[in-house]
């Protein structure tokens, strides 16, 4: 039986042989299918907690970027309305009011009486002058009457100082009317570029640290713990300093900003004001128009102070107001406390905020940024004249499907149905609301602002482009900024093609833009990426 056995065995060996090494090639085969099935799952949960990683930094940074903007915003609000005191100017035409009235009625009366409005002194103006001729000096003069019991010589002077006060009242009414639409105009251009140049300064700051986070986590750690990306917070290492993040570098990078908010701002105002008297100069404060008149006039003024055609907008510098030249950075970092006269910075600082303040100036010379900076306007200004005025001065009601169709309008209308309003009281909004625009809280032409998609993914291609161009700082890279491009205009938003721009390889994580663009224009791709799946918030 024994030897049966062994012979059967022995005649089947070969069988056994192969039997086994199929088996042991199976078990070898299933047990590389699973090692690399789980280096799959492996992957893909790195790969998504990377993506998730990413996406949560770059939602942080734009909170941040917000939360930025409303901190900084008053320091340029306070210097625009010390440059444009327009209450002043209100104070003087009530104070002469007073005097009218002191002439007419008794003090008790003028004391007891509420102090008016804008609007109010306009139609006391309209009552009192309405035996003049119809024109602008004469909707801000007042007559005043002498004493018809004084004598000759007292009444000759009387007349005379009737005369300058007429005089100096028009002036006073026209001062009003361009001072405190040139001070709504210019809290609008500020806060559109305060906010755009807060995002590239943050983003670009973001970027820089989240690569360093990505170089610390990709090192070698010890044997005891795992290589796996987590959302943990690793950026305080030495990494950060080796690829230019440190802190002393961020903050002399960010005090920057303090030359719009004290120089730039002003030379704002210039360049508004000069666009406002040409448009509004001639414009009655007595005399109504619509809102759709309004509505052209202030477009006039931003076409002088953007440029009229595309080609003027694309060459429209912006950098002068956001940046100070480079003779003055020393200057600009003294004034907001970030140095001394006696101090002298590294040559690891210095270069690594030289590398900085040129992609920020690339950046802000490129059309992108034009193409993006009127889109906020655009929502700023239709915020103020759409909403604002059209409610406050011309008393339309906002447009609700809660509200019944047919509503009654309180302003004078026109044959056509338009509501009209008088000048004066647009003025009255007009003031209130610049302080609106330069708050720091509850601010809403931020938040019409913030709800512009190129805004968004603007950020999105700053803080996602350029990796590539990115070095250490101690390794001896220098880095390359980003090129504007030149010699290529912006087209129309209409045709949905984006500008030309600098040259940025992209390492946005979405799908493919169905905006034609040309091969070598990566910035211009990675923007429509990121504008092409916005929504689902992918970057």
């Amino acid at each position: 039986m024994i030897q049966s056995t062994r012979r059967w065995f022995r005649r089947n060996r070969a069988n056994f042989a192969i039997g086994a090494g199929v088996l042991g090639a199976g078990y070898l085969a299933g047990q590389y299918a699973l090692g690399k099935l789980s280096e799959a799952r492996q992957r893909m949960s790195d790969e998504r907690i990377a993506k998730e990683n990413l996406r949560r930094r770059f939602e942080q940074n734009q909170e941040d970027c917000t939360f930025t903007v409303l901190a900084i915003l008053p320091t340029a609000t306070e210097n625009i309305l010390d440059a444009v005191p327009v209450e002043q100017v209100l104070e003087e035409l009530q104070r002469q009011k007073a005097e009218r009235l002191s002439r007419s009625v008794g003090p008790s009366e003028i004391a007891s009486s509420a102090p008016p409005s804008v609007a109010d002194t306009t139609e006391d103006d309209a009552r009192s002058s309405s035996i003049q001729t119809e024109s602008f000096v004469h909707a801000s003069q007042v007559v005043t009457e002498g004493d018809s019991s004084t004598g000759p010589a007292e009444g000759s002077t009387e007349a005379g100082d009737g005369k300058k006060s007429k005089q100096s009242k028009a002036q006073l009414w026209s001062e009003m009317k361009i001072s405190s639409i040139t001070r709504a105009f210019t809290l609008i251009y500020t806060l559109s570029l305060l906010t755009l140049l807060t995002r590239i300064q943050l983003n670009l700051l973001g970027r820089r640290n989240y690569l360093a986070s990505v170089v610390s986590l990709a090192a070698p750690q010890p044997a005891n713990e795992g290589s796996r990306i987590n959302l943990e917070n690793n950026d305080d290492d030495n990494f950060e300093q080796a690829y230019g993040n440190d802190f002393e570098t961020n903050r002399r990078y960010l005090s920057l900003s303090w030359w719009l908010l004290h120089r730039g701002c002003l030379d704002l105002i210039e360049k508004v004001r000069v666009a406002v008297k040409e448009v509004f100069g001639l414009l009655n404060p007595r005399e109504e128009i619509t809102l759709e008149k309004l509505s052209e006039l202030t477009l006039e003024v931003r076409k002088r102070v953007e440029g009229a055609t595309e080609e003027e907008r694309r060459t429209c510098k912006w950098l002068s107001y956001l940046l100070p030249s480079q003779d003055q950075e020393d200057y600009v970092l003294r004034e907001s406390g970030m140095t001394s006269s006696s101090e002298s910075t590294s040559p690891t600082t210095t270069t690594s905020l030289r590398r900085l303040i040129d992609e920020t100036s690339d950046l802000i010379d490129s059309p992108s940024f034009t193409h993006v900076l009127t889109l906020l306007l655009d929502a700023a200004f239709s915020h103020l004249i759409d909403v604002k005025i059209s409610q406050l001065s011309y008393k339309i009601p906002p447009i609700s499907d809660n509200h019944a169709r047919v509503q009654e309008l309180v302003g004078t209308t026109t044959a056509d149905g338009s509501v009209k309003a008088k000048v004066a009281n647009s003025l009255a909004v007009f003031c209130r609301q610049a302080h609106g625009i330069g708050s720091g809280a509850n601010n809403e032409y931020l938040a019409a602002i913030e709800q512009v998609r190129d805004l968004e993914a603007f950020a999105a291609v700053v803080y996602s482009s350029n990796f590539e161009f990115e070095s250490p700082e101690g390794l001896g890279g220098e880095g390359k900024g980003a090129q504007a491009s030149s010699g290529s205009s912006r087209p129309g938003t209409a045709e949905g093609v984006l500008p030309a721009a600098p040259v940025m390889p992209s390492v946005v994580d979405v799908a493919p833009s169905t905006v034609e663009l040309a091969p070598d224009a990566g910035f211009e791709s990675a923007w429509g990426k990121a504008l092409a799946k916005e929504d689902g918030k992918s970057y």
